[in-house]
């Protein structure tokens, strides 16, 4: 059925806040795209007169479609090559939502997405749906066609999971700034023992190449262990020059709300490593996207933008 133009309107209308959701759900920007345009279709072809709440309507089409591939993700990604994190998005990039309160911030952080993995795709409906967007248990309810009790359930236990594996703190850009410049001359000083300062006795570092770059295919575990490694990666040399086409330089950014760091090379970003850091400062995750298809999205933000500033590092 064609669309008048007042419909197409209205979907344009919901298309920010379904890529948000989208995107929190499955942590892809590709399979969120792919999810709005799916609902879009469906929108399409159903008598849009007929629906009484369009904004709820639209949201169960995506949500359900959304727990689909989540259900099918579980089996991809048992034969995705080395870790799989999820796609890191650079501060004022539209599909990561409404930030206005902290549960909203924390919702879209590098860390509760990480967390978010280890949710049954109905947890992570509910948890988003709520946490990030307010609904009512009752809207959760319809979305997912289950009882309301059943929605408060499933998002306590949710929350439970989320707050039990996460060690965060909200963090603004002035701090980040910090603990990124701090984390980098320590990385960079060619010595083990100042990065060992500055992490936490369980740290991790975990990185995803998805097979197309270069990556340990478990994590990294304990602060020693960390800290060699993280020594290792930040001695310039020709063969990390070889393998992303050029010099490395190394950018303070934040990315989903938390310190991150960029490596670019040539206007190109080419890796962003995420850090999560406890409340006090020290860090306790080091997670690196290195997947060249999970960051076209923020090279071409960091394209658009414009960077004169001096690079902090250099590889």
């Amino acid at each position: 059925m064609a669309l008048i133009a007042s419909d197409v309107d209205r979907f344009e209308a919901a298309r920010p806040r379904l890529e948000a959701i989208a995107y929190r759900m499955l942590g892809s920007v590709s399979e969120a795209e792919d999810a709005v345009q799916e609902t879009f279709l469906r929108w399409q072809a159903a008598e849009v007169g007929r629906i009484e709440v369009p904004e709820a309507w639209l949201t169960k089409v995506l949500t359900n479609y959304c727990l689909n591939q989540l259900s099918s993700a579980r089996a991809r990604r048992e034969t995705y090559v080395g870790e799989w994190l999820p796609e890191p998005l650079l501060a004022g990039d539209p599909m990561l939502g409404p930030a206005d309160t902290a549960e909203q911030r924390e919702s879209v952080s590098y860390a509760v997405l990480v967390l978010l993995e280890r949710l049954s795709p109905n947890e992570r409906a509910v948890y988003v749906l709520r946490e990030a967007f307010d609904y009512p248990h009752r809207e959760i309810a319809e979305i997912l066609d289950i009882s309301e009790t059943a929605s408060q359930q499933t998002y306590h236990r949710a929350k439970k999971h989320v707050a039990d594996g996460r060690a965060r703190t909200e963090i603004d850009e002035a701090a980040a700034r910090r603990i990124i410049e701090e984390f980098l001359a320590a990385a960079t000083s060619g010595r083990t023992e100042p990065l060992v300062q500055l992490l936490t006795q369980d740290a991790i570092a975990i990185g995803d190449g998805g097979g197309k770059v270069p990556a340990r295919a478990r994590a990294f575990e304990g602060a020693r262990a960390v800290a060699t490694f993280l020594r290792g990666l930040f001695k310039p040399g020709e063969s990390k020059r070889k393998l992303v086409g050029g010099v490395p330089e190394i950018h303070v950014a934040m990315a989903n709300g938390g310190p991150a760091f960029l490596a670019v090379v040539e206007g190109r970003i080419v890796g962003i490593t995420c850090l999560e850091v406890t409340v006090d400062g020290g860090v306790v995750a080091v997670r690196s996207q290195v997947n060249p298809d999970k960051l076209v999205r923020a090279s071409e933000r960091w394209a658009a933008e414009g960077h004169d500033e001096a690079p902090l590092h250099v590889l």
